[in-house]
């Protein structure tokens, strides 16, 4: 489920900090598997005795809201850079066309990615943000996947602008020597979220009011953190992520301190909640983290959620048999509740029994998704990956 790589670093963290030396009241890092699933229902217990009314939660979220943008070291939001952005080598398919695509989060450096959209209907058309886990197998790797190709392309069948993007260190990261170990990856990883709805938003014929995001395992990080931070998405789906006791493994979810300061204390259960009153789809399956949502988790954000008496915009698809994916019944659940919240047709993507039909999807080769080589080399302006600091502050 992660890499090798993150493994050894939940490893050593929770190493490091169980430093008697380490002050109550400085931040810490909640890695991985931070506290054991009994823990996990005290503390949302006695998270839940904080707050009694709608205010009080408002209150306690615009604290939660803070301690995540201050623990990943993005409070206040760094200047937005112009983003620059070039597309090119447009490809038609049924329904769908897909291009490839990069711009700049910071000056000089580029956010790489690939653009679905419909090719029937003048818009404006809702936007979607795909992001991807770690999945780092050369043959289901990244944005590349074939599911990641089903989804995207499927969504924008159905009436949608779809971005996909890389992870720092993932697809044209990588080719650059970008590392996804970096200490500041979570930091990176959000800003870039939050430059690529910029991105999406500038689009002549995406609707600005109909924005969504989803993603899987560390997809589904990324989706709950840009949901907490950003108020234009109007629709999340976080996909076998949302767990009270597990914080996430990797360096891009856990390392850095936005779980847990001495100003504020959180799980990733709350951070769902912040997505209140706004429509969020939660997948959970049997055999992860998520494996206790349905009577956990779920109930602690739906009890949010009624505090706005919205109850019915949030909801878990729950399948107990599966696994740690983004499988075919996790996708036509995503599809069915974006095109419910969106106003996306699922009539164009359905066939003749009534089932969601992926098949007129063409899953192309990496190397046609890639957006930096030869014919389309990388800005001479591009910053290094060993630069000795990224440009924050300009």
């Amino acid at each position: 489920m992660k890499s090798t790589l993150c493994v050894l670093f939940c490893l050593s963290l929770t190493m490091s900090l169980s430093c008697p030396c380490l002050r109550a009241d400085e931040p810490q890092l909640c890695v991985g598997n931070y506290q054991t699933e009994e823990q996990a229902v005290e503390q949302l217990a006695r998270f839940a005795q904080t707050y009694s009314s709608r205010a009080e939660w408002q209150e306690r979220a615009r604290g939660i809201r803070d301690g995540i943008l201050r623990g990943a070291g993005l409070l206040p939001l760094p200047d937005r850079c112009p983003l620059k952005p070039f597309v090119h080598s447009r490809r038609q398919h049924a329904g769908y066309s897909v291009a490839n695509v990069a711009f700049e989060s910071l000056p000089g450096v580029f956010v790489t990615g690939n653009l679905y959209r419909p090719t029937a209907g003048a818009g404006p058309f809702a936007g979607v943000l795909c992001t991807h886990g770690h999945w780092n197998d050369p043959d289901d790797y990244g944005r590349f996947r074939p599911d990641m190709q089903r989804r995207c392309a499927t969504l924008a069948r159905m009436g949608a602008v779809v971005l996909a993007i890389d992870m720092v260190g993932y697809g044209d990261w990588a080719n650059a020597g970008w590392q996804h170990k970096r200490p500041d990856a979570l930091k990176l990883q959000l800003w870039n979220c939050i430059r690529a709805i910029d991105f999406l938003t500038s689009l002549e014929k995406v609707d600005p009011r109909r924005l969504a995001v989803t993603g899987a395992s560390g997809g589904g990080t990324q989706t709950l953190l840009l949901t907490a931070v950003d108020d234009r998405i109007a629709v999340s789906v976080p996909v076998v992520m949302v767990s009270a006791h597990f914080f996430g493994g990797c360096v891009c979810e856990s390392g850095m301190p936005i779980h847990k300061s001495r100003t504020h204390e959180t799980n990733n259960t709350e951070i769902a909640a912040l997505a209140a009153p706004r429509p969020q789809l939660i997948i959970s399956d049997g055999a992860d983290w998520t494996k206790n949502v349905p009577h956990v988790e779920f109930p602690y954000i739906r009890n949010v959620y009624r505090l706005y008496g919205a109850e019915d915009r949030v909801a878990n698809l729950h399948l107990p048999d599966e696994g740690h994916d983004y499988g075919w019944s996790k996708r036509v659940g995503a599809y069915k509740f974006l095109a419910k919240h969106l106003g996306l047709s699922l009539g164009d993507v359905i066939d003749r029994d009534g089932r969601i039909d992926e098949s007129p999807v063409v899953i192309e080769p990496k190397e046609n998704l890639y957006v930096l080589n030869a014919e389309h080399p990388r800005p001479s302006h591009a910053v290094r990956p060993d630069a000795d600091a990224l440009p924050w502050h300009r």
